[in-house]
């Protein structure tokens, strides 16, 4: 059975308002009992927005009290680690929001820290848990699209919204690590995890704003199936957040568009009289407001997800250790931009068990020739391109 948890939020920024609206309208049982910020003010804002009994300043005092079981840690980036690991020495489930670490090694380090004190450890990572997203990984599972051979994922918008991420040293990176990892674990869950990420190859630049931080990104991960990943990131996209990806497979394809196309369309002259969508750039005009944004961006299905797991006893379909193969890739991609040449991906160890869907049996001709193409043609023909096995010649035969 669910039972009730109290969850320490750590941050009142703009992702812990999405997590808070998530956990308040979902299970029910799980929520918000207490807030820390660094600011009182907005701690106390926070809680009287959401009914929160508790507020504080503290760390350690919000990981400690005895009511909270469960810490989420909605913090920038240079704060993951010092929060995860007290969490982690106080004996709490810690669920931390995206990317896990600035670097592979902070988030070896916060993976490590969950594990030695065996509580519980979930990457919020939310964009493989909208319902098309889940949907589609179920179909490919069960091997609709056959061999997935090639995964792409795009999430481009017009910058983020807090000052910290456009700071190298707190962010870790710019667009990259703030959207690259999204797109990442897209790709590996439609890749399958359990495939060994090998080698990455990467593009970045920094072409529009005054920051040292990378604002657009273009990256190839290669893996051991020979599957093929690709993503897309923008801080500079005009128009609103583009979310979209696809799959390519020997038996099927699935193409996904999260955000820009809504399935709502709203043109007016006046505003719709407050907000629209996240990242949005105008009130005014064509518009695609989101009916239920917590839920189409994936936040109910994590967290339903992540508190079924910590009830159960089992691993989430997030855990700390995919946010260290995540963050290893983004090294990887990193070093590649300044390179200009493909870099391994590092990791420490490789959990994963090499399962991948079966490649199709060669459907062949008096075994002599293998079919490699076959398709009706206008005439109501049918054209078959076929290679020779003894001479490896290419010929076609129409019947």
């Amino acid at each position: 059975m669910n039972r009730e948890h109290r969850i320490a939020m750590l941050g009142t920024g703009f992702i812990s308002r999405f997590y808070t609206t998530a956990l308040h309208g979902s299970r029910g049982s799980d929520l918000v009992h207490l807030v820390c910020s660094r600011s009182a003010d907005r701690a106390e804002e926070f809680a009287r927005e959401w009914g929160i009994p508790k507020t504080c300043t503290d760390l350690g005092q919000a990981v400690n009290d005895p009511e909270i079981d469960t810490v989420i840690i909605g913090l920038p980036n240079n704060l993951h680690l010092e929060a995860v690991t007290a969490a982690a020495e106080a004996g709490k489930s810690v669920l931390c929001t995206k990317p896990l670490g600035r670097t592979a090694a902070e988030a070896r380090q916060m993976r490590d820290a969950v594990e030695r004190s065996a509580v519980f450890g979930g990457y919020l990572e939310d964009l493989v848990y909208p319902p098309k997203t889940l949907k589609s990984l179920e179909a490919v599972r069960n091997g609709a699209l056959g061999k997935v051979l090639w995964v792409r994922s795009r999430e481009t918008h017009p910058g983020p919204h807090s000052d910290w991420f456009w700071d190298l040293e707190q962010a870790g990176g710019g667009a990259i690590i703030d959207m690259g990892c999204h797109c990442v674990e897209i790709i590996r869950n439609f890749v399958g995890k359990g495939i060994r990420p090998v080698e990455v190859m990467c593009w970045a630049d920094t072409l529009v704003h005054p920051v040292e931080a990378e604002d657009h990104g273009i990256g190839l991960v290669r893996f051991e199936s020979g599957a093929m990943g690709q993503f897309e990131v923008s801080w500079a996209f005009r128009g609103g957040m583009d979310l979209r990806d696809e799959v390519s497979g020997t038996e099927g394809t699935i193409w996904l568009d999260h955000f820009l196309r809504t399935g709502m369309e709203m043109f007016t002259a006046v505003g719709q009289g407050g907000y629209v969508a996240e990242k949005a750039e105008s009130e005014t005009g064509w518009l695609f407001p989101v009916g239920d944004e917590a839920h189409e961006l994936g936040y109910t299905h994590m967290f339903i997800d992540m508190f079924n797991a910590i009830d159960n006893g089992t691993e989430p379909m997030e855990t700390f250790y995919d946010g260290y193969v995540v963050n290893a890739i983004i090294d990887a991609c990193y070093l590649s931009a300044k390179s200009k040449r493909w870099e391994p991906v590092e990791l420490d160890e490789w959990r994963g068990d090499g399962e991948t869907p079966q490649d199709q049996a060669e459907e062949t001709i008096e075994g002599v020739y293998v079919v490699i193409k076959e398709e009706r043609m206008p005439d109501g023909k049918t054209k078959r391109i076929l290679k020779e096995r003894a001479s490896g010649r290419i010929v076609q035969r129409i019947t």
